[in-house]
């Protein structure tokens, strides 16, 4: 069965983007230089937009992890802001929205009932593991099938923001699978959810 693998850069203070939603990339939120940036290219080429891929020569790059993105509608937006319609054309895009009535662009399809219950028939497809990308609202809508978590953490404290979840308080286990320290100051830690 596919995994639903939540893979987000935070904060030490647990945001992921700045209290306006605001697109993080450009703006000084995160470290956007250094060693770290060059495994997420190597190692997870599947989660750079398309443009992004065309400008580092990954065009023709195989996936390695994601054939799917699931995403919120203020994580789709600063793209579609700009006329991006479909950032992800190498993986199937599922926007979570409600005030998007209509898919701008047939390669994006657009939830706007249950997202837990497509992603849970998702799941049981074939194929590569599915990529939450965000934002915190649905990443806490989407918690209970989280099976991974990936987090890009940054040494870097916000104060406010776009929290890495969102919702009612429910606690969950995880279990630290595997630490990737880089001379960025950037920590990768991979943890795995706890059975219940």
């Amino acid at each position: 069965m596919r995994k639903l693998i939540y893979f987000v850069a935070s904060t030490l203070d647990g945001f992921i983007a700045a209290p306006d939603r605001q697109d993080p990339t450009g703006i000084g939120f995160f470290v956007d230089e250094g060693d770290h940036l060059t495994e997420v290219i190597t190692e997870f080429p599947d989660i750079i937009p398309t443009h992004g891929r065309v400008h580092l020569g990954l065009t023709d790059v195989e996936n390695k992890h994601f054939d799917t993105v699931i995403m919120g509608r203020a994580t789709y937006d600063p793209g579609l802001k700009i006329g991006v319609t479909s950032p992800y054309t190498h993986l199937r895009q599922y926007v979570v929205s409600r005030s998007i009535t209509e898919s701008p662009d047939p390669a994006v399809e657009i939830i706007s009932e249950d997202p837990l219950a497509k992603v849970r028939e998702l799941k049981q497809e074939d194929g590569k593991d599915i990529w939450l990308c965000g934002g915190g609202q649905l990443a806490g809508v989407l918690r209970p099938e989280i099976d991974e978590l990936i987090l890009k953490l940054n040494p870097v404290i916000a104060g406010d923001g776009v929290p890495l979840f969102a919702g009612g308080f429910e606690s969950q286990h995880f279990t630290l699978s595997d630490t990737k320290i880089f001379t960025s100051g950037v920590l990768h830690l991979t943890y795995l959810r706890k059975p219940a």
